[in-house]
């Protein structure tokens, strides 16, 4: 050995980079794989497209909804009634806002689509005007003059007319209110 043979250490010299305890380190490295497993957790949670891989052949998993002790399930039969019930429903709550809505209006996808008057086609039966005969006619109206003449007389809110006792004399009767009912003798036949 020689006196003259001598070495520095590079990791305590003064111009050397300060360097982290095995503590700090160990720290460090364990914050570091748990930041990694969060951030694998959140792209799982974003993503679950993706899919779960597994690379243990050991394990496995149950089928929670075939096992024995599951919870009944309905039968395909009645799924299939189930839909085509809330279908029906759907389509009758469309037509009741497409009733209760009419500023809507009717929208169509399809160019194809459109409509044309029965009644006023070329092609339509040709209809008859019926003429009144002059003697139901007659009758008619004067059911309504006799009508008119009795409806005359009658002391309306807003007529002056004054009621006569059997003298001839005005009485003074108690006014009646206006939301009070006249028949005017429609009680009576009016032929």
């Amino acid at each position: 050995t020689d006196g003259a043979a001598f070495g520095r250490n590079y990791f305590n010299r003064a111009s050397a980079p300060d360097t982290e305890d095995d503590e700090f380190a160990d720290e460090r490295a364990e914050v570091l794989a748990e930041a990694a497993a969060l951030k694998k957790l959140a792209a799982d949670y974003l993503h679950p497209e993706v899919g779960v891989t597994s690379t243990d052949g050991a394990a496995f998993g149950r089928n929670f909804f075939n096992r024995a002790s599951a919870p009944e399930v309905e039968d395909i039969e009645l799924a299939n009634e189930r839909a085509a019930v809330l279908a029906e429903v759907a389509s009758l709550k469309k037509l009741a806002v497409d009733y209760l809505h009419p500023e809507v209006g009717v929208t169509s996808t399809d160019g194809a689509c459109f409509g044309r008057n029965y009644f006023n086609r070329a092609s339509a039966p040709e209809t008859e005007v019926v003429e009144a005969k002059p003697e139901e006619s007659s009758t008619d109206t004067s059911s309504l003059q006799a009508l008119a003449a009795r409806v005359k007389g009658a002391n309306l809110p807003s007529t002056k007319s004054s009621k006569l006792d059997m003298d001839n004399v005005v009485s003074n009767a108690a006014k009646k209110s206006a939301s009070s009912v006249n028949l005017f003798g429609l009680s009576e036949e009016v032929m």
